[in-house]
């Protein structure tokens, strides 16, 4: 089926421009855009029935409504702890509400740093509205331990956590250091299988920050991407369909919206450090680049569909939002594919991977061989490292069929007969710092060195399949090139090859 203005942006003018020249798109970069978008609709909208009671489901009459354009300011990588020691320090500049929703909360630095961050907040807002009105702090978090989920309610209302269990369930401060905000915590979780595990940060509602790092004392390589625009009333809606259940209307803040502050001026309160760290990429040559985007909900299901007889296809994942786009990226794949993900046992993620490679993609894999094994056990039936095995098995056999062409690749992508498969694992080097991280915990897909998805979802069955999950899609060489280029040069140093094998 042919594509038409009338499928995607035809409402939408803005996204028919390149994100990094500013130029009107040609046929071909239309194509490339606006096809894989009104694809990616098509294959949703050809699934309504079966996601009419997922929560939320807010976009399913309107795939389209999910686009939209974002300002990226800046990308981060590092530890949990050194992402929130930079994230949370923007919570204390908030004037009027911050959002924070998280999976796992955990006695950590990083809560401890959450802590002081609200104490100050909260003295700042009595400092400075003398009691007339409190900065709203809504928190949202799905698991702190095992004994918590087991006993938790099953109902999406979660449990709302009383101000007396502020401190003995969650490490923060006590309500009297606290008087200034106006706080609420809740915790949503689905027995037996469903984790609400988006991570992210609305300040203001002018600044959205998308961690991959929970409240935990993990010391995982993570990355934090900081964005202003029309992506920040996304991430917004998103919380009040389900976090706050669409009860009672939206709560207004202060006059100053993310409309109200230019993207140039909130990139120049961002970057405030002199010299730009090794870790941190101020994406300069995005300032003030409307950059199409997408954004990528996937509700959580209760059904995990295990297969249990040997030989037979696993059935389908849910075709939410983040899945559906996903596997259409993969299936336009022209010419590169590189997928880093802490666990990867999502059968029709190594299918889509495989499928790609024999039609002449090169795919480059940079997963864990050792991380969550009793986890991926548990839903998965099978490990990250056992399926890298298969993979390679199939490839292998593959190659002797159709081998690989020693052929250069030019600007034009000349494709070889079979694409090249690259696998690392993450490895802490023999000197490693005490403060290093010790496995990799980044969700991160590019494909064609131009589609970028960020998130939580991970590339294993527990997120393909019951996990509540949310990614967002950047369309923009700049940043997929310097996103790969900081992940790449703070990981040449913690990553061994698997395969090929020298």
């Amino acid at each position: 089926m042919e594509d038409t203005d009338n499928d995607t942006n035809s409402a939408r003018p803005a996204l028919l421009r390149n994100p990094d020249s500013g130029d009107v798109l040609t046929g071909s970069e239309r194509n490339n855009f606006t096809g894989l978008v009104g694809d990616w609709a098509r294959s949703l909208t050809a699934n309504l029935s079966q996601h009419e009671n997922d929560i939320p489901n807010y976009y399913l009459k309107d795939p389209f409504g999910l686009v939209t354009t974002s300002y990226v300011h800046s990308f981060q990588v590092g530890t949990g702890e050194s992402i929130f020691e930079q994230t949370i320090s923007r919570i204390e500049n908030a004037r009027f509400e911050v959002i924070f929703v998280t999976c796992f909360w955990a006695k950590s630095s990083s809560l401890e740093k959450l802590a002081k961050s609200l104490k100050a907040l909260s003295s700042k807002s009595l400092r400075n509205n003398q009691g007339s009105s409190k900065i709203r702090v809504r928190i949202g978090l799905s698991s702190s331990s095992a004994c918590q989920k087991l006993l938790h309610t099953n109902s999406v209302d979660g449990h709302v956590y009383t101000t007396s269990e502020w401190t003995t369930k969650l490490g923060l401060p006590d309500p009297s250091e606290l008087a200034g905000l106006d706080l609420e915590v809740k915790s949503v979780f689905v027995k037996p299988f469903s984790v609400m595990h988006p991570k992210f940060v609305i300040v203001d509602r002018q600044l959205v920050f998308l961690p991959s790092c929970n409240v935990s004392w993990e010391n995982w390589f993570e990355g934090c991407l900081a964005m202003s625009g029309g992506i920040v009333g996304q991430f917004v809606q998103f919380w009040y369909k389900f976090w706050n259940q669409d009860r009672g209307g939206l709560p207004a803040i202060g006059s100053h919206t993310t409309e109200d502050v230019p993207a140039v001026a909130l990139h120049r309160r961002l970057s405030v450090v002199q010299e730009t760290p090794v870790w941190m990429s101020y994406l300069s040559n995005c300032i003030g680049v409307e950059i199409p985007t997408v954004f990528l909900p996937s509700p959580h299901h209760t059904n995990p569909k295990f297969q249990p007889i040997p030989g037979l296809k696993a059935p389908h994942p849910p075709s939410t939002p983040l899945n559906v786009f996903l596997e259409k990226l993969f299936e336009r794949a022209q010419f590169e594919v590189y997928v880093q993900t802490p666990n990867l046992t999502c059968p029709l993620v190594l299918d889509a991977l495989f499928a790609a490679l024999a039609r002449g993609v090169d795919v480059c894999i940079l997963t864990s061989e050792r991380l969550m094994v009793l986890e991926q056990l548990g839903t998965a039936g099978t490990t990250t490292s056992r399926e890298m095995k298969k993979l390679v098995k199939k490839y292998t056999k593959l190659l002797k069929a159709s081998p690989v062409q020693d052929v250069e690749r030019d600007g034009a992508r000349n494709p070889a007969q079979l694409g090249r498969l690259s696998i690392k694992y993450f490895d802490a080097p023999a000197d490693a710092k005490p403060e290093d991280p010790v496995q990799s915990h980044l969700k991160l897909t590019i494909v064609d060195e131009e589609f970028v998805v960020l998130g939580s979802g991970n590339m294993d069955r527990a997120s393909w399949y019951t996990s509540q999950e949310l990614g967002v899609a950047f369309w923009s060489t700049e940043v997929a090139a310097e996103i790969q280029r900081l992940v790449k040069a703070n990981l040449i140093r913690s990553t061994k090859i698997f395969y090929p094998r020298r």
